[in-house]
């Protein structure tokens, strides 16, 4: 197995460090020939440096490229087309791998197998806020889906994140480049490119595995856990989402107005406990209060991205 481990960055150059550095701790197999590849994504600080600093401790199995475009789908798609092993595997600049993750990537293609993903565990950059709802801990990079092995087809309860995976070169091949117009940027939170990516692999009939051993260490910065940052993440994931839907449909459900009925069900049970709480000055706990107000925003950003958004790509 000829692995090619992507890595895409933009101006992270303490937290790419921790993550080249978790690759070194991580124990190779001897059956896996591996390859890590930082793909910079127009930095403008000391990634390219610090690539250069670790490059002996790599024995000549990690690579530098720049890719001008901004946009990590630009970024993943260079990183791609620029490697040529029997596997692709890609994780995030603010991510650490398991000590063991490279041994459960050597032995999880068993014959039919397409691609493997597996869950991101929190590292906590400051406290756990009360008001953080469990229901939106996507919104930080934290997912646990299951306990145990399971398929990725539609009746899973989460879906392939592009930060922790592995594929097979060949489905790659097939399902095609990364969507740009569903870049995120560093001032659009356009996050679509893991679900889109996702669903065209389902379309192909792909075999895909989830893997609770196949652990990343997520880095969560005190920036992350604001309000703020929760509404305008949730925002731009619904603009991403409807987005979407306007190209193809993505949901075999009832549509209201454009938007999955069930969207706007869960903003409008949102509204009335708002108005019920305003009306009787009840207060509910804290991450229910922000839960109702992130449906509301996730309707808005659906809309907004279905009928009015129009792309900069």
């Amino acid at each position: 197995m000829k692995l090619d481990l992507i890595i895409a960055t933009c101006n992270r150059e303490v937290l790419l460090q921790r993550a080249l550095e978790s690759v070194l701790r991580a124990t190779c197999p001897p059956d896996l020939d591996l390859t890590v590849t930082v793909v910079d994504n127009k930095s403008r600080d000391r990634t390219k440096q610090i690539v250069e600093q670790l490059q002996p401790q790599f024995n000549g199995r990690l690579k530098y490229i720049f890719e001008p475009r901004q946009g990590k789908s630009f970024a993943l798609n260079t990183g791609i087309a620029q490697t040529s092993g029997t596997h692709v595997g890609m994780i995030d600049d603010d991510e650490e791998i398991a000590t063991d993750w490279l041994i459960h990537c050597a032995h999880a293609f068993a014959p039919g197998i397409d691609f493997i993903g597996g869950p991101y565990l929190p590292n906590w950059g400051a406290e756990q806020p009360a008001w953080l709802p469990m229901t939106y801990k996507g919104v930080i990079g934290w997912v646990e889906v299951a306990n145990e092995p399971a398929v990725f087809d539609r009746s899973f309860s989460g879906m392939l994140m592009g930060g922790n995976c592995v594929f097979t070169r060949d489905i790659l091949a097939k399902a095609g480049p990364y969507s740009t117009v569903l870049n995120r940027t560093e001032r659009l939170l356009l996050a679509g490119e893991d679900e889109d990516m996702y669903h065209r692999l389902l379309a192909l009939g792909a075999h895909g595995r989830y893997l609770p051993n196949l652990a990343i260490h997520h880095y969560i910065p005190a920036e992350r856990l604001t309000k703020q940052y929760f509404r305008r993440w949730c925002f731009w994931r619904g603009v991403s989402l409807g987005l979407m839907d306007r190209s193809q449909r993505q949901h075999d459900v009832a549509y209201l107005a454009g938007v999955p009925r069930y969207v706007v069900g869960r903003a409008a049970r949102s509204l009335a406990r708002s108005l019920a709480r305003t009306i009787r000055l009840r207060r509910d706990p804290p991450d229910q209060s922000f839960t109702d107000v992130l449906s509301l925003v996730d309707l808005a950003g659906f809309a907004y991205g279905k009928h009015f958004y129009k792309s900069a790509t």
